[in-house]
């Protein structure tokens, strides 16, 4: 809800006209409305114990949390009607954080890491290319890897296959092939994930 509030006033007889927008928002975590934001009339409401307390107007649920000394706070607006719970806002909000960032913690992200591969890699260099892997899943990423082909190696994918297998054949120990070799315009590629 917005309201303009505007007002002029003249500085050497010249008209100045000033204005500012007043608006009026829920200032919590996840929009919560509380104590005198609730415009509801009626309320269901809980008691600070979570006992429910029924339906009542909101001028009695705002005097019963006035009484307990807590706030009056609208949990769920899009019931019929609406849910109000008298607890302490400070500590409720505090618990929303905490359990955001505990949430976060939680949270792994897993990432797809590509290795690249040539056709005509030497067995050294395919050595190097597994440790990395190797490190890439220890980690819990995935990995894709791609054997890719320029100019006259495009006739001969499918004797270059074996580069693929074999890679994930010296990782069968610590990773599953998610995805089966598959073309991809000039490159074959795998996907390999860690063994649950």
């Amino acid at each position: 809800m917005a309201r303009l509030v505007g007002f002029e006033c003249k500085v050497d007889s010249l008209p100045i006209h000033f204005c500012y927008i007043n608006f009026w928002r829920c200032t919590t975590i996840s929009e919560l409305m509380i104590n005198e934001q609730i415009k509801d009339k009626e309320v269901r409401l809980i008691g600070e114990d979570g006992g429910q307390l029924g339906i009542m107007p909101t001028r009695e649920a705002m005097r019963l949390a006035q009484e307990a000394e807590l706030d009056l706070v609208k949990i769920a607006p899009t019931a019929k009607p609406p849910v109000c719970k008298i607890i302490d806002y400070g500590k409720y909000r505090y618990e929303l954080v905490r359990k955001e960032r505990e949430a976060k913690k939680k949270q792994r992200t897993v990432e797809v890491k590509e290795i690249r591969l040539s056709p005509n890699i030497d067995t050294n260099d395919l050595n190097t290319k597994i440790n990395a892997a190797k490190k890439f899943i220890s980690k819990g990423n995935k990995v894709k890897v791609t054997l890719r082909f320029r100019g006259r190696e495009m006739a001969h994918m499918q004797k270059s296959r074996h580069i693929l297998d074999d890679f994930a054949e010296s990782l069968s120990e610590i990773a599953t092939v998610e995805k089966a070799a598959k073309l991809e315009g000039r490159s074959l590629s795998i996907v390999l994930t860690e063994k649950k």
